[in-house]
């Protein structure tokens, strides 16, 4: 059984602004007050503003002098933009990690598992979170720490969730072409850096 994952203070702050921004509670151009959303969460202000400048840095929201802090206006257009530096980035990693996956794919297995399950019960926060710790699983196996570094920069589990349960009207299944990717590194498939890349760069949203 895999361990509980535990998400820290700041983490937890971002995932509830976040669901507001995915939800509709707050809508483009509308203001997010920190100090309401400490009292709601009972929680001080700090970690709140933590999490707001996390979000900043995605671009998912913008702040201003004496405006406070608001929603930006996203497009399908803005979401789009990280996947190709997203799928280079993996598509490095599939070839640093390609030789230890082959030998040993279980991490991407025990997710590619848990995706069938969450397709099946078609529980959208349950494809993010396995979606991501499926290629966060092939980042880390390159065993390069400014690799990774880049690519948790991106922010992937926040556009992740935004692309599939914002820009995805229709829930789609996501288990298998994860399955397809870990038989092509248990082949040891020449071709599976473009493989990678490729799959990444058709989870981006269409313009």
């Amino acid at each position: 059984m895999a361990p509980p994952v535990v998400h820290s203070l700041r983490e937890q702050i971002r995932e509830h602004i976040l669901e507001g921004i995915v939800g509709g509670r707050w809508q483009p151009g509308e203001r997010i007050v920190e100090r309401r959303i400490a009292a709601e969460l009972l929680v001080s202000q700090t970690p709140v503003r933590e999490a707001l400048r996390e979000l900043e840095s995605l671009r998912l929201i913008e702040s201003a002098p004496n405006k406070g802090v608001r929603v930006r206006e996203l497009t399908a257009a803005d979401l789009k933009e990280s996947y190709p530096v997203r799928a280079g980035l993996e598509q490095v990693a599939a070839e640093l990690a390609a030789e230890a996956l082959a030998e040993d794919p279980s991490a991407l297995e025990h997710e590619v598992t848990a995706l069938y399950a969450a397709d099946e019960a078609g529980d959208s926060e349950a494809q993010v979170r396995h979606t991501v710790a499926f290629h966060r699983a092939i980042v880390e196996a390159a065993g390069n720490s400014v690799l990774l570094h880049a690519w948790e920069s991106l922010g992937i589990e926040v556009w992740t969730t935004l692309s599939i349960r914002w820009l995805s009207p229709e829930p789609r299944p996501h288990a298998e072409d994860h399955a397809q990717l870990v038989a092509a590194f248990r082949r040891r498939d020449p071709a599976i850096c473009e493989l990678l890349k490729a799959h990444v760069l058709s989870c981006a949203p269409q313009v």
